[in-house]
């Protein structure tokens, strides 16, 4: 059911999607939905988390360290390219939380602390490492890649032969190296 109301949440959205429809998909009744979710809210709360557990927490206290982080982010985006409707649920629910007392937006704030704090302990490891130079804004260099990430995703979404998500992003992420390995006073 949690595939279903996945595909459902990322081709209409959460305000279009329907538990009736979503029910009706499953081969069950909108009181069988709520038996197992309580609430609408609770549905689409267990489908983020379902993603997040594909995703994210695999790599636990093994993932790469440093600038090598960078590298996983663009085979993370590469292996995307074979998802779409992964990409299209966190892309439409993500735009959608930005709006008032949207149920996802609690998670989309954790996601989005989450993923920076991920990348900025990568970038200081690197640091550390002598892999990037010492006075590297690693806040800002954070947001950047995420930015990247994120709008490669929509442009790769409205058409994807125009746009070589993997390709753009590995690009991204070496011009991103180049400019943190420079030591430019």
């Amino acid at each position: 059911m949690l595939q279903i109301a996945m595909e459902t949440f990322a081709a209409r959205g959460y305000g279009k999607a329907s538990l009736a429809e979503i029910a009706d998909r499953a081969g069950l009744t909108q009181a069988g939905v709520l038996h197992y979710f309580r609430t609408k809210e609770n549905l689409l709360t267990e489908v983020l988390e379902l993603r997040d557990n594909a995703e994210i927490a695999p790599l636990g206290p093994q993932r790469p360290r440093g600038l090598a982080f960078l590298r996983h982010l663009v085979d993370t985006v590469r292996h995307n390219t074979e998802r779409e409707g992964i990409v299209r649920l966190y892309t439409v629910l993500c735009a959608e939380s930005v709006t008032d007392d949207h149920p996802a937006q609690p998670y989309f704030r954790r996601r989005y602390a989450g993923l920076r704090t991920f990348i900025t302990e990568a970038l200081t490891e690197a640091c550390e490492l002598d892999e990037a130079r010492a006075d590297l804004d690693i806040e800002n260099t954070a947001n950047v890649i995420i930015a990247v990430m994120d709008g490669l995703q929509v442009q790769w979404l409205l058409d994807p032969a125009a746009v070589d998500m993997a390709a753009a992003t590995e690009q991204a992420v070496d011009a991103l190296l180049a400019h943190i390995r420079t030591h430019n006073s």
